[in-house]
């Protein structure tokens, strides 16, 4: 036990090194998308801010992530400046489809009064915003960061989004809270999807690393509370209407209506009078 204790903290050190190289940090990386989810919908943070103040977040920003990506980078040998560059061509994109999207929950919401409420209040519209960043740098090859970006909407919405995940435009999340959507899994365009789904594998072995293990939701398909589909060759055809609390690990083809069928029986009360 004397071996263990002694000494802690310079053994502590030193792993803190080697881990430090490999790993972005998570403070950092928090704050950074707290500054740029504030600095795309500026309503979150200050709205009199000036156009020079915003330019110079803008460009702050891109400090910040190379600061982030740098040791990454050093460690795994690929440009920094690089995938900066190119995260940062994207958001001007990704910023166009969220108002969209933005509008498009207003639209469908009979509880949502306008389109700031949706960007200051809706944690499926937070998370599929977050979700959509973490991807950009999925599909740039970076390592572990992607993952601690979604996570972090995880721990903020209840909502998990697998980086790797391939997501169309126009994606509704309703509530949202225990919603998991897997790595492989792929979602066409114009897909609501209620709390409690899960698109998930059939089982988890680490052999299947690489491998389609997650569903595919055709366009177009509304998928309600609790529902779970699994597995890697299950696909949800176009314009299907998943029910509650269904569980599928088979195909399902365009145009069908599943449901649950569950018994409910009401009795009165023996202490009735």
């Amino acid at each position: 036990m004397s071996e263990i204790i002694d000494n802690f903290p310079g053994r502590l050190f030193k792993m803190t090194e080697v881990l430090c190289k490999k790993v972005p940090s998570q403070v950092k990386t928090r704050a950074f998308i707290d500054e740029l989810v504030n600095t795309l919908f500026i309503m979150r943070d200050d709205n009199n801010i000036t156009l020079k103040q915003l330019e110079a977040r803008w460009e702050g920003l891109q400090i910040k992530l190379r600061d982030i990506i740098q040791p990454l980078a050093d460690c795994e040998g690929f440009g920094c400046n690089d995938v900066v560059d190119k995260f940062f061509l994207e958001i001007p994109i990704v910023y166009t489809q969220l108002l969209k999207d933005a509008d498009m929950y207003d639209e469908c919401d009979p509880a949502s009064y306008c389109k700031e409420e949706i960007i200051l209040c809706y944690p499926g519209f937070y998370a599929v915003m977050i979700y959509r960043f973490a991807n950009i740098l999925y599909r740039l090859n970076v390592p572990i960061l992607p993952r601690v970006i979604c996570e972090y909407a995880h721990s903020q919405t209840g909502i998990e989004i697998h980086p790797g995940a391939t997501i169309g435009p126009n994606f509704y999340i309703d509530h949202g809270t225990g919603i998991v959507i897997g790595e492989t899994t792929v979602i066409g365009k114009n897909v609501k999807v209620y709390q409690g789904v899960t698109l998930g594998a059939q089982f988890v072995d680490k052999t299947l690393m690489g491998t389609k293990r997650h569903p595919t939701i055709e366009d177009n398909v509304i998928i309600y509370a609790g529902a779970t589909i699994l597995g890697g060759d299950t696909v949800i055809g176009h314009d299907t209407v998943v029910g509650g609390n269904v569980w599928i690990t088979e195909s399902v083809p365009p145009d069908s209506i599943i449901y649950h069928k569950p018994t409910t029986v009401i009795k009165e009360s023996k202490n009735k009078k």
